[in-house]
């Protein structure tokens, strides 16, 4: 049976998650417990606190995904936040870069197992990864590494006009001071639901568009306040399973 605290979670987070969006949600915190078990995916052991603190923290970066066709999450370790990204979004394509090979084999069986067709996985570390493949739109990491050092080691796999985004709790201010002046960004509060405790996600973008008369380009944000970024960058898609 479905865990009410995840249906209530996505309900506040006006997520439209189909039963099957749900019933894969729970099959992939069964796999995670499981194979915690025997490698060190994550610290948290109790299964209601994963529900708040890897599926519904996770996706809190809906809104800034959804619609989008090619994402990379950097460092995904157990799969997280791209894998429950992935459950609600299957028609984008998204690539899992871990360099650990033992958590490597638990998401290519986490993609087996729930049939994640969008999903593929690369045991690689970012810097030294370049795939003759089409750049990202987006490029996430929940717990990479700080700002500068998660954007300057994946900027060679971001599209021209793509984000990176950064889920962060509380607003990470020195990070963003050390952000070089040809990136711009924005700080976004966001609420998990059945946490008390701040969260932020950093989406960074540069500032010098690839068309120098594309008026849409972001400007340098200032630390501790939104960024001077278009409106047509930075809000969210409407969410659908």
């Amino acid at each position: 049976m479905p865990s009410t605290k995840l249906i209530e979670g996505l309900q506040a987070m006006s997520l439209d998650a189909s039963p099957r969006n749900v019933g894969m949600l729970e099959h992939y915190l069964d796999l995670l417990e499981k194979w915690n078990a025997v490698i060190n995916l994550t610290a948290i052991r109790e299964r209601e606190r994963m529900i708040t603190l890897h599926v519904l923290d996770s996706l809190t970066a809906m809104p800034w995904v959804n619609r989008v066709g090619r994402l990379l999450d950097v460092g995904s370790g157990g799969g997280l936040p791209g894998i429950p990204l992935a459950i609600l979004s299957p028609q984008m394509a998204v690539m899992l870069l871990e360099p650990n090979q033992k958590k490597a084999a638990f998401l290519r069986q986490v993609k087996l197992e729930l049939g994640l067709e969008n999903v593929s996985i690369e045991a690689q570390r970012v810097a030294q990864w370049h795939p003759n493949l089409k750049p990202f739109d987006r490029i996430i990491s929940r717990a990479f590494s700080d700002l500068v050092e998660f954007t300057s080691a994946s900027s060679h796999l971001l599209a021209p006009e793509g984000q990176w985004i950064a889920m962060k709790g509380a607003l990470p201010t020195e990070e963003l001071a050390k952000l070089p002046n040809h990136l711009g960004f924005q700080s976004i509060p966001v609420n998990v639901p059945g946490l008390q405790i701040q969260r932020h996600l950093i989406v960074v973008q540069s500032i010098i568009p690839a068309d120098p008369q594309d008026a849409t380009a972001i400007s340098r944000g200032t630390v501790g306040e939104p960024a001077g970024m278009s409106q047509k960058s930075i809000s969210p898609e409407p969410v659908s399973s």
